[in-house]
Parts: C-alpha cells; structure tokens; sequence
C-alpha cells in the first residue's frame, strides 16, 4: 500500500463522511501529500528502507473540513504506517508551516521583498491539452494556485481577468530547473521539473494593486497547496525560498518506480514487435506499471483499484509479463 491509499484510508475509518466527500470532488483535493523523505536506498529494481533511520512525510489541509479531520487525528495516531513491506513506526510528528487561513495569506506584509522565489522540490508538473507540460511558466505557476484559492478560500477571484493581468506583468527574474520523470497515480508516468524560479513583477503591474496583494498571497499559499498536478501524490511539493539543488530530496520511490517502468516498457515493446502484437505501447506500458508495483511489494488489489481495472485483469497481466520476461532470458 502507498501513502496516498493509506491515508485515504485512515479517513475511511476514522470519517467516512469526509472520506465520502474527498471521493467525490471532481475539481480540487482539499489536501497534499509528500513523498517519503529520507535515506532511500537503492539496489537494482528494489529499493530499501533502512530500520535505523528517521523518514519524513508531509501532510496539508486546505479546507477547513479537512483541517478539523488532521487536529482530531493526529490526536489518536496509530502506531505505523503500513508503507508496502515496510511498515513504519510513527515516532511524533510536527507543524512544518505555520497554521494560517486565506485571510491572512492575503493580509500579510511583504516586509520589504518585491520577488517571489519558489523551490520545487519533488518533480512538478502541469496538464496542458492532454500532455505533460514540465515548464514552470507563470501563468500555469499561479493558475494552479488560484485554482485552490477559489475552491477554499471563500474569496473567488475572476479566473480570466486575474491570468490575463499575470501574462502580462509577472516575469522570470531567475531559474535553476531540471527535468524528471517519475511514476504518479492512475498509470502515472509524469515528466516533471525540480529546482528553483525567482518571479517579479513588471512596472505596469501596480496599475491593479488587488492583483500585486494577490500574487503575494498566492505565493505564500504555495507550500500549503504544491504546484502543478498529482499533488495528493506526492509532486509539486514547493517552498518559498531559493535551495539549491543541493538541499534538494535525493532520490525518491517514484523516482525508482519510473526507471524500472521504462525499462520493463523497453523490453516489453521490443518482445511485441517481434511478435507483431498490435497496440504494443499502450500493453506494454500497462503492464510495465503493473510488473513494477508489484515487484516494489504493492499488492494486486492496490494495484487494480489505483488502476481502476479488474482485479483478475491485474492478475492475468503479471503473469503475462513475467512469462514474457522469461521467454527472454
């Protein structure tokens, strides 16, 4: 099990409402989820985690439904996590940001800084007419926050007139970016962007001052929400400050997950075309996917519902393909 299953499924037994209510929305996840952050090790295909180290994982809430639901709950922890094959001891836990509410994300003084600087330390990404778009431009950047602010805050913002402004006034000052790929959610092969980006505003930008003040709060807004897409899977984990790769989470397990993705999906489609299989990306993608998170201990049943396919359709795939696999070596 992931930690996005199993945190949807802590909110199962503990508020079924909530858990209904999270299910059914259709636009925006009133929460983020990190990654694991920690000492990853590595070793081929598997990855290890090591019994003697401390690992970190981020939870964010941005209604107030779910806010009330993460005080009640970290009230009664359980003991572990159970992450897979390795279930982990939960030993205390902590506020990374400071509690806050829109208001004053959109009332707070600037105390003298003009540029938002933002670091994206899990890949990030952005949907841009059925694609990936791994490229942290400024009116995708603060769509995505807006998006959040409009669903939450009480306090909707025109969509249309609030990007045309940020087209048009808010500018790249800096940036240092990589790009990644990494497995995320439903058949999730997502090509992202880490590192850092500093923006400013052009000089005609404070001819409307209700978009300056807003520009300010969707920045502070962003480590509460992430960027971009995935983000109750982990991506878009964002900091408002400049780290340099260095300070960066080394590599992570969907990180690992993605590499042996690509690797399995090679072999897969070469060994259909050689026995001319029509569709041979799209199958041997899916059980790429499939092969791989089973091979990292995530049960078939996991995997089916993540996938939203049969179970005995799972089943049959990893057969197929560790049959396949054989018939190569």
């Amino acid at each position: 099990m992931g930690l996005h299953a199993w945190l949807l499924g802590q909110i199962q037994q503990t508020d079924p409402d909530l858990s209904k209510l999270l299910h059914d929305e259709q636009s925006e996840k009133a929460f983020t989820i990190s990654g694991l952050e920690g000492d990853l090790l590595t070793s081929g295909k598997d990855y290890k985690l090591a019994c003697d180290r401390i690992y970190r994982w981020y939870i964010t809430g941005l209604s107030l439904r779910v806010v009330q639901w993460l005080s009640q709950w970290l009230q009664n922890l359980p003991e572990q996590i159970d992450l897979r094959n390795a279930p982990l001891l939960i030993r205390s836990w902590d506020i990374a940001f400071p509690p806050t509410t829109y208001q004053q994300l959109l009332t707070a003084e600037n105390f003298g800084q003009l540029t938002i600087k933002l670091s994206f330390t899990t890949p990030t990404s952005f949907r841009s007419k059925g694609h990936h778009f791994p490229l942290p431009v400024p009116e995708n950047v603060f769509h995505s926050y807006l998006r959040r602010w409009n669903n939450f805050s009480g306090m909707n913002v025109n969509q249309e007139e609030f990007l045309n402004w940020i087209d048009r006034n808010v500018i790249i000052i800096r940036h240092k970016l990589e790009s990644q790929k990494v497995a995320a959610g439903k058949k999730g092969m997502v090509t992202g962007f880490t590192g850092a980006v500093e923006f400013g505003l052009g000089r005609d930008a404070g001819e409307r001052s209700d978009f300056v003040q807003l520009f300010y709060a969707l920045g502070r807004l962003a480590p509460y929400c992430g960027t971009g897409h995935k983000t109750t899977f982990g991506l878009g984990q964002t900091r408002v400050q400049w780290l340099e790769s260095e300070a960066l989470p080394e590599i992570s397990i969907q990180s690992v997950l993605a590499a042996r993705i690509d690797e399995l999906t090679e072999k897969f489609i070469a060994l259909k075309k050689r026995t001319g299989g029509s569709r041979a990306s799209e199958i041997a993608e899916t059980w790429a996917t499939i092969l791989a998170r089973r091979e990292l201990g995530e049960s078939l049943f996991d995997i089916a519902a993540d996938l939203e396919m049969p179970y005995e359709t799972v089943k049959t795939y990893v057969k197929l393909a560790r049959r396949a696999l054989k018939t190569e070596d």
